[in-house]
C-alpha cells in the first residue's frame, strides 16, 4: 500500500540502498553487543573483574541488550498501518528519541568506564572554584545531552524541513504557528515548528554553554589534560 501510494516510482536499486542501510545498521549494533558481551564473560570466568567492576560490567551489558530492544521498538512503529493517516510513514519521535538517549547513556557510560581504568585519577583540591566549574561543566552535559534528544524528535518528525532560514525562520524570528497544537504541551513533541524552534534555541544555548565553560576553565588552574579535554569540546562545539 505504501509503495503504491507513496513509492510507486522508487526502483530496485533506490530500495536495495535503503535495505542496505538499515541491514548494516542491525549487524553492526549485534557486533557492539557481541563485543561488550564475550570478553566480558571471558574476564568474568578469568576472575578478573573486582566486585564493583563486575555491577559495571553487568549494567553495560544489560543497557546494550536494552540498546537494541529500544531498536526493534522504534522500527515497528514505523511498520504500523494507520489507516487515518496519508503521511510519509515514518517512527515515532518519542521511541526514537529514546534510542538515541540511550546510546548517548551507553557511550558515555562506556568511556567513563574506560578512561577511568586507563587513566589514574587527578588528585585536586577542592576549592570553591574547582566546584563551581564541575557543577558547570554537570549542567552544561545535561544541555547538550538535551539538545541531542531535541534533535531526534527534529527527524522524526521531518522538522528540518520546515524552515530552511537563519537566524529567522521565515520572515520571523517567532513563527505564528509556534504554538498551533491544544494542549499547548503537545507542541514541544509533535509540533514541526516549535521542535525546530527548540532545537534551534538548544543548539545555540549549549555552543554558548560550552564557550562559557571555556573561558571560565581558562581561570581555574587545571591539570594539562583536563585542559585540553574543555578546549576539544568547545573546538568540537564550533564545527557542530
Amino acid at each position: 500500500t505504501v509503495f503504491n501510494s507513496l513509492n510507486h516510482d522508487m526502483t530496485l536499486t533506490e530500495f536495495k540502498f535503503i535495505w542496505y542501510m538499515e541491514y548494516s545498521h542491525r549487524m553492526w549494533g549485534r557486533v557492539v553487543g557481541l563485543a561488550y558481551i564475550l570478553p566480558a564473560a571471558y574476564f568474568w570466568r578469568k576472575g578478573w573483574l573486582s566486585r564493583p567492576m563486575k555491577g559495571c560490567v553487568l549494567a553495560l551489558c544489560g543497557l546494550v541488550c536494552f540498546q537494541g530492544l529500544l531498536g526493534w521498538y522504534m522500527v515497528k512503529s514505523g511498520l504500523e498501518e494507520k489507516p487515518d493517516s496519508y503521511d510519509i510513514p515514518r517512527v515515532s519521535q518519542y521511541r526514537l528519541a529514546a534510542h538515541l538517549g540511550s546510546a548517548l547513556v551507553l557511550y558515555s557510560a562506556s568511556l567513563w568506564t574506560g578512561l577511568s581504568l586507563l587513566l589514574p585519577r587527578h588528585k585536586l583540591p577542592e576549592t570553591r572554584q574547582l566546584l563551581r566549574l564541575r557543577q558547570f561543566a554537570h549542567g552544561t552535559t545535561a544541555l547538550i545531552f538535551l539538545t541531542a534528544l531535541s534533535g531526534a524528535f527534529v527527524a522524526g518528525l521531518d522538522a528540518g524541513l520546515v524552515y530552511n532560514s537563519f537566524p529567522k525562520m521565515g520572515e520571523r524570528w517567532i513563527p505564528d504557528d509556534l504554538l498551533a497544537f491544544s494542549p499547548m504541551l503537545r507542541n514541544v513533541f509533535e509540533n514541526p515548528t516549535t521542535v525546530q524552534f527548540d532545537h534551534r534555541i538548544l543548539g545555540i544555548t549549549s555552543v554558548t554553554a560550552v564557550t562559557a565553560l571555556y573561558l571560565f576553565s581558562r581561570k581555574t588552574p587545571l591539570p594539562r589534560r583536563t585542559r585540553m579535554a574543555v578546549t576539544s569540546l568547545l573546538a568540537v562545539a564550533c564545527v557542530q
